[in-house]
């Protein structure tokens, strides 16, 4: 095995330790109000987004489909179920995190209202294969947008320990994301 030179390893200690050492760097008061707002602006997208897919599951109810397609719905609604209560129970004990700012344009509020509407139809209207790919389709786009919105509000956040939590949110979204993909891709060949 071959030996660092001590002046080497010196050198590298140092670096390790001085950049491990420096602090983060402050915001601007300006900046901390535009991050407090991207923040919150993320938490209520990300707390709506999820509320509404926890109840996913539920279509098993009026809908069939294979069964690792349904085992895939079920975990997607239990991951939003524990992401929604999470942000819940963090908005409980700081006030300056609000589940309600939303702050959409009104033409992005009405385009998503009229999306809701036609991928609704489409789902209960559709049986067998249609379904499970329309079904598919759209818990990749809600868990890629869910993935996303817990990542920039992590970056937003200023307390480390909901940073870490909004981010293993965001790991987990993004995990789901891609098993659903990987399943559209078997499902398609």
């Amino acid at each position: 095995m071959k030996m660092i030179p001590p002046k080497f390893a010196a050198m590298l200690l140092a670096v390790v330790v001085l950049i491990g050492c420096q602090a983060p760097r402050a915001r601007a008061p300006g900046e901390r109000g535009a991050a407090t707002s991207i923040r919150n602006n993320c938490y209520s997208l990300l707390h709506q987004l999820l509320d509404d897919e926890k109840n996913v599951s539920l279509l098993r109810f009026i809908k069939r489909e294979e069964d690792d397609v349904k085992k895939l719905v079920k975990q997607i609604a239990n991951d939003a179920a524990a992401g929604a209560k999470l942000l819940e129970e963090l908005a409980r004990h700081d006030p300056s995190i609000r589940l309600d700012d939303f702050r959409l344009p009104p033409g992005e509020a009405a385009t998503r209202a009229a999306i809701a509407v036609t991928k609704k139809h489409e789902l209960l209207s559709q049986s067998g294969d249609a379904f499970e790919l329309s079904l598919l389709l759209t818990q990749a786009q809600a868990l890629s947008y869910a993935w996303h919105l817990a990542k920039v509000a992590g970056e937003n956040e200023p307390q480390p320990d909901r940073a870490r939590a909004l981010a293993g949110l965001s790991v987990d979204m993004e995990k789901r994301y891609h098993e659903v993909v990987g399943l559209l891709l078997v499902r398609t060949k």
